[in-house]
């Protein structure tokens, strides 16, 4: 069985150290779907990864801030998004949070095509005193999407690079991956809509405000 792994990537440079960090993670999601690890033991499909550089997509992003219309490159990297088995979104440290062009690509989503999708976190900053943004930031902003986000995010400040921090860097990579192909090799759950696929019955607003009124 083949998953569909779609990275987004928010990196403005070429290179980039976030462009670099998600083919990391990409890399370890293949390896442990493929091949296996610990909760995965003996590797069970293939994988097939797309990447999308939203610095590519700028233009169209900003176009479809104003006028609500996506053009042909947006609207088929969310398609791509939406339709992923998992995601990895790796984002800059832009003052204390995630880029502009980040958040802005989320926006052009709908609230309700996230639900239930596997999202790994994770971000690259200059300084380590920066990584509280993947829990003050982006945890929530997928929490409110619905999506599955995996317990461990990764940050990859200049000084995990090196060789004294590359060790550590591995580790963190390697555990949020497993973590990642865990959700993704899972048994499939129900993603989007509204509940209503589960069997969920809708209730009114003013008939579940009319059932407060206290009797005569």
């Amino acid at each position: 069985m083949t998953r569909r792994i779609v990275v987004i990537t928010a990196g403005l440079g070429r290179p980039s150290s976030t462009r670099l960090l998600a083919d990391r993670l990409a890399a370890a999601v293949r390896r442990d779907v493929t091949d296996g690890n610990v909760d995965n033991p003996g590797g069970d499909g293939e994988v097939e990864v797309q990447v999308v550089e939203l610095r590519d997509l700028a233009n169209e992003i900003a176009q479809n801030m104003v006028t609500g219309f996506p053009g042909p490159q947006l609207r088929d990297a969310v398609d791509a998004a939406t339709s992923a088995d998992g995601l990895i979104a790796v984002t800059p440290v832009f003052t204390g949070s995630y880029s502009g062009l980040f958040k802005s690509f989320f926006d052009v989503i709908d609230k309700d095509a996230l639900a239930g999708t596997p999202v790994l976190i994770a971000a690259t900053g200059g300084t380590a005193r920066h990584s509280l943004v993947l829990e003050h930031a982006m945890r929530p902003l997928f929490s409110y999407l619905r999506a599955v986000v995996v317990p461990t995010a990764v940050y990859a400040a200049t000084e995990d690079w090196g060789a004294a921090g590359d060790d550590s860097l591995a580790l963190r990579i390697d555990r949020a991956a497993a973590e990642l192909t865990a959700q993704v090799t899972a048994r499939p759950v129900p993603r989007g809509g509204t509940g209503a696929e589960a069997g969920e019955t809708f209730v009114p607003f003013d008939q579940q405000l009319a059932a407060l009124a206290p009797e005569g």
